[in-house]
């Protein structure tokens, strides 16, 4: 549909201008920044920041009723700029002019509900939402695309020749910050740093495909991204990591479409997220808040963010005593949930933050942390993939939080799940395959469940001397009789009848 096809009282709204201000606030010093510099940590005392809109134009052009009639318009476009997570555009990065942003397919990933026995599996109903569907089959493209296009947009407003983007990386980031890096050509190079022999072949392939100069070191992420802060404090690259604050706020459209998706009304509704490196929660947090704000949805979801015990250091802070706690980072095991193996989140500090306001919005603890078991992911994983998900570790740990969550009383089996699959299941398939084949080292703690294993038929009917081979193929006799026998053989695995004769 074309903008001027739009009601008179619409249309000027429908495709938006850039406007407003934003500026970085340190959550340590408190201090601001504009927002012209690329900043990732204070340059005062090195805190996290938050990217913020400060003039409150953008988001007050429209009152709540006209906002979710002029959000449910935009999805009727077909103008690449606002198809993906930029329909948000005034709740995203309002200052970014629309030809600078750079849209490949990102965003509006489907809610699936699942099916009777997943339902009963899990005690509750409940959505998958399928952040796998997104270009590099994981949730990292709604950040990448919103940091891109500001490097995008630094880069032509400023004249810049090109630009060097990096990231620490435990698959999924490195896939994305290629990907995008690689559509905007010359303009901007991608170099990635991963832990070496800690992301699956697949999430490997990814960023070598798409050109990028691909370090592989010693140690976990967090070692990584120890070496990737380095070089973004003494060379002139752009980091592409959460701590980066532009990718948290492409990653608040998971907050925004699950709004819209629900009509906008989020009431009984969990929200489940793995927390990993904490940019994501953060982002989903953030996101809820704004359109609580703007009255666009009149209640906030509840907020369940779920860990391994492998790596498990956010949920270790709020167990501990309110008005006590102190963060303290865990040393990680290994974990299928690769995504998620991260014991110091740099995101913490925020997650701190918007937790307490939060919790204040909604009066009453409405964000709660809980830990699932390595054999929980993984037996959820095969479970929901065998009822029509796409569920990689990091969605089964999500589901596997849900139902931690029900069995412990923090949802009721009244409410609604939104389960966050991160990311697709091919990206992990060697997982599956460890657990088809239990060879799983001991260090994960998982031991495969006999009546989830799923193996391959090998078909040797007996009686056969001559088989198909490639550029050999049987003809006449041989292969009528290959067809009759292998179809004999197979039928008797299946436990198939014959049909009856008319």
């Amino acid at each position: 549909m074309k903008p001027e096809n739009f009601s008179s009282s619409i249309r000027s709204l429908i495709l938006p201008e850039p406007e407003g201000e934003m500026k970085y606030r340190c959550l340590g010093c408190i201090n601001k920044y504009d927002s012209s510099e690329l900043l990732y940590t204070c340059p005062a005392c090195g805190s996290v920041l938050l990217l913020e809109e400060t003039s409150g134009k953008p988001v007050t052009k429209a009152d709540s009723n006209m906002w979710r009639d002029l959000l449910d318009y935009r999805r009727m476009l077909n103008i690449p700029a606002i198809k993906g997570i930029f329909r948000f555009h005034e709740f995203i990065a309002p200052i970014i002019p629309l030809e600078h942003i750079v849209y490949l397919g990102e965003g509006h990933t489907p809610l699936v509900e699942a099916n009777d026995y997943m339902k009963a599996y899990t005690g509750m109903n409940f959505y998958f939402k399928n952040d796998g569907l997104n270009p590099s089959a994981s949730f990292k493209d709604r950040g990448m695309a919103c940091a891109m296009s500001y490097i995008n947009y630094l880069v032509k407003s400023k004249n810049i020749s090109s630009i060097l983007a990096v990231c620490a990386s435990t698959g999924d980031t490195s896939a994305s910050a290629a990907l995008y890096a690689s559509y905007l050509d010359d303009s901007v190079k991608s170099a990635v740093l991963l832990p070496k022999g800690k992301v699956t072949p697949q999430q490997l392939a990814q960023p070598l495909g798409s050109g990028a100069q691909v370090f592989e070191i010693p140690g976990v992420f967090d070692d990584c991204m120890k070496v990737v802060e380095r070089l973004s404090e003494v060379y002139n690259v752009a980091l592409l990591n959460s701590k980066n604050p532009w990718r948290i706020l492409g990653q608040e459209s998971f907050s925004f479409e699950i709004a819209q998706d629900l009509d906008w009304d989020v009431s009984n509704t969990a929200v489940v997220v793995p927390i990993g490196n904490a940019g994501n929660i953060t982002a989903v947090i953030s996101g809820f808040i704004k359109f609580y704000e703007a009255s666009i949805i009149n209640s906030l979801p509840k907020i369940i963010g779920v860990q391994s015990e492998h790596a498990d250091p956010v949920f270790r802070y709020y167990r501990q005593e309110d008005g006590r706690r102190v963060f303290k980072p865990v040393a990680v095991s290994p974990s299928v949930a690769q995504a998620a193996m991260i014991g110091n989140p740099v995101s913490m500090p925020r997650v701190i933050e918007l937790v307490d306001k939060y919790n204040k919005l909604s009066d009453r603890t409405n964000v709660f942390i809980v830990q699932v078991s390595e054999q929980e992911i993984m037996d959820t994983m095969i479970v929901a993939n065998r009822n029509g998900s796409i569920a990689c570790t990091q969605g089964a740990e999500s589901l596997a939080g849900l139902k931690k969550a029900l069995d412990t009383g923090i949802v009721s089996c009244k409410e609604t799940g939104i389960v966050d699959s991160t990311a697709h299941i091919i990206k992990f398939s060697g997982f599956q395959d460890m657990y088809f084949t239990n060879t799983f080292d001991a260090a994960f703690e998982v031991r495969p469940d006999p009546s989830l294993i799923n193996m391959p038929h090998d078909v040797m009917p007996e009686g056969l001397t001559h088989f198909p081979k490639p550029g050999a193929p049987l003809e006449g006799d041989k292969m009528a009789l290959f067809i009759e026998k292998t179809s004999e053989e197979i039928a008797k695995m299946l436990g198939l009848e014959k049909r009856k004769e008319q």
